[in-house]
């Protein structure tokens, strides 16, 4: 059986693209997927750093956890579908047909000689006929075997399975200007989710309130220091807009 190819880098970008359109492109089981069945379907939900090993988050079909792949055990080309194998229809039919062509043993054939030689002696009943197990239709499955020597079945999980891949961190940083302008940058696990996004300081007053004590304090202090510097330069516009009124006033003398 030929190795499973690895995705290479076109298709990889293929999914990246798919990824960032919003979709969630779909991927087949290789032979080399541990713990999935070859051949089986599942969403990408997320690809991480190819340095990482199992980078490729996927969801199975049929199934609510997320679990980790490699490039080898994934692949994009749907595998072929298996051809079934005769139904159990049609080995009856062959099984009627044979039963037909063979021709059943005569009871009549057996007593007549008999019943000629001596006419006068009464018929004995015929044996009971002996009930024979028929042969298996072609094409129907096999029983399963019954005796202590059976194959046990294998166990589709190889190497104890694998775990649902676990939830990346999210990491949120509030920074603050001399003006007291503020910004929020998010990151999930690798990849910076928000970048730069201004927030009005109302905003952030009202999560600091909800936050630690200690958070809550250090907050405030920044946000007091700017409402200081804004109520200094309202009161150097005002003094400057009076200003200008008297030498509007003067002028107009």
């Amino acid at each position: 059986m030929p190795r499973p190819r690895p995705l290479s880098q076109e298709e990889l970008d293929q999914l990246r693209a798919e990824l960032g359109a919003g979709q969630q492109p779909t991927v087949w089981f290789t032979s080399a997927a541990v713990g999935v069945e070859a051949g089986r379907s599942g969403r990408v939900v997320d690809l991480g750093d190819p340095a990482d090993g199992d980078f490729i988050q996927v969801r199975p079909t049929g199934s609510k956890d997320v679990l980790s792949f490699s490039a080898t055990e994934v692949t994009m080309t749907k595998p072929e579908r298996k051809k079934k194998a005769a139904g159990p229809r049609g080995g009856r039919a062959a099984a009627s047909v044979a039963a037909a062509a063979t021709p059943a043993p005569s009871v009549e054939a057996a007593v007549a000689p008999a019943a000629q030689e001596a006419p006068a002696r009464p018929a004995t009943a015929p044996p009971a006929p002996t009930r024979t197990t028929p042969p298996a239709p072609a094409g129907a499955p096999a029983a399963a075997p019954t005796s202590a020597t059976a194959e046990p079945a294998r166990s589709p999980a190889r190497r104890g399975g694998r775990k649902p891949a676990e939830p990346p961190a999210v990491v949120v940083t509030l920074t603050s200007t001399s003006e007291g302008e503020w910004t929020v940058e998010v990151v999930t696990g690798k990849k910076r989710a928000v970048r730069g996004l201004s927030v009005g300081p109302g905003a952030v007053a009202q999560a600091a309130r909800a936050l630690h004590p200690e958070v809550s304090s250090a907050i405030e202090t920044v946000l007091e220091a700017a409402r200081e510097r804004q109520r200094a330069r309202v009161e150097q516009l005002q003094a400057e807009l009076e200003a200008a009124r008297r030498m509007l006033a003067e002028l107009a003398e």
